[in-house]
């Protein structure tokens, strides 16, 4: 009946957050797995029928992973069109900032701000059709035309740059060139990388999947705890 009751919760678990330990393993690690998928929802609610993130869930549970014991690493299994921007980079920030080791998965997308969110963590992988876009900070609604509007985009962006670059091996000048680009993406800015091509600029550590990733992550929980 406890195991059952078990199952349930865990299963409840995966269908409302998308998160779920994994401890069925012969080293008796436990790794929670966190989800990121659709958009990213943050100051705004977005319609019923939009599948998201919404951060206001995630940090939380972030912080309950910081402080229990119990949780030796974390994985990130990302497939996000992007989304919020400030909320985006705080999950970012907020993910960076965990001791405990941490590993992402790109699967099908990571764009616009997930591409901060897939870089965050202490290794990243991707899969061989996995994506990943580039570009400039766009805004909804009405925009007012002053030198301030600009400055103040610029200065969104500059964080974005400024995040990616320290999290990869990918210099300033180099991710600017590739939110500017234009060609790529019809009457837009910005760049695809498709799995190899990500690892290749920088931005991704390594081509792979599942398999990869949870191999990474029980290696890297090994490590710290003899450490």
């Amino acid at each position: 009946m406890a195991e059952n009751s078990k199952e349930f919760t865990s299963t409840n678990k995966i269908e409302k957050t998308g998160q779920v330990i994994l401890d069925n393993n012969s080293d008796s690690i436990k790794i929670q797995l966190i989800t990121i998928i659709g958009e990213i929802e943050g100051h705004d609610v977005l319609p019923a029928t939009s599948k998201t993130t919404k951060y206001e869930h995630i940090l939380p549970q972030l912080a309950a992973i910081e402080d229990n014991d119990e949780i030796q690493g974390v994985l990130f299994v990302l497939n996000t069109v992007g989304g919020d921007v400030s909320a985006g980079l705080a999950l970012a920030e907020m993910i960076s900032s965990l001791s405990k080791p941490t590993v992402s998965l790109v699967l099908g997308d990571s764009h616009s701000i997930g591409v901060p969110l897939a870089v965050a963590c202490d290794y990243t992988f991707i899969t061989p059709t996995g994506t990943m876009i580039i570009h400039p900070v766009r805004m909804n609604g009405t925009i007012i035309g002053a030198p301030q509007t600009y400055d103040y985009f610029k200065l969104i962006q500059d964080r974005i740059v400024g995040f990616i670059q320290r999290h990869t091996d990918c210099d300033t000048d180099k991710i600017e060139k590739m939110m500017m680009k234009t060609g790529i993406l019809t009457k837009d800015l910005g760049t695809i990388l498709v799995g190899e091509e990500a690892v290749r600029e920088g931005l991704i550590r390594e081509v792979g999947g599942i398999s990869d990733a949870m191999k990474k992550i029980r290696e890297m929980c090994k490590n710290r705890k003899k450490s």
